[in-house]
């Protein structure tokens, strides 16, 4: 199942309008239908808005969504590459961190170093209970 269509079949289980879970989140509807719609993809702390207005976990939010669409190493943000690349880091990050990763926006903006971006990746593996 796509991101958005996650989105939309949660709020369609509570039945909830997007003007209800906009009311529910402070989420503008036009913001909530675009993440609906694919257009858009919302950063950690607005997941976890939507998560809390469902009454879920983040990690029962993501369950089921696919991540898929290949992206190359080449296409990642440089920190993340680096991560990535590191044959010192003692675990690989799995295709399916990676695609997460590489879409994760932190209040508008993203990791830079190589650093931030490990630091980035262990914090949400404990969140998710991997680490």
């Amino acid at each position: 199942m796509k991101f958005e269509d996650r989105a939309r079949e949660l709020r369609n289980m509570r039945g909830l309008t997007l003007k209800d879970l906009s009311t529910a989140t402070g989420l503008s509807i036009s913001y909530l239908s675009d993440i609906e719609r694919g257009r858009t993809i919302p950063t950690l702390s607005t997941l976890e808005t939507l998560a809390k207005a469902f009454g879920i976990s983040i990690t029962d939010y993501l369950t089921g969504v696919d991540f898929a669409g290949e992206q190359t190493l080449d296409g990642l943000p440089a920190g993340l590459k680096d991560l990535v690349e590191d044959k010192d880091f003692e675990q690989e990050i799995d295709e399916h961190w990676i695609n997460l990763l590489s879409k994760i926006e932190l209040r508008g903006s993203r990791p830079q170093s190589k650093r931030e971006w490990l630091e980035l990746y262990l914090h949400l593996r404990r969140i998710f209970g991997e680490g």
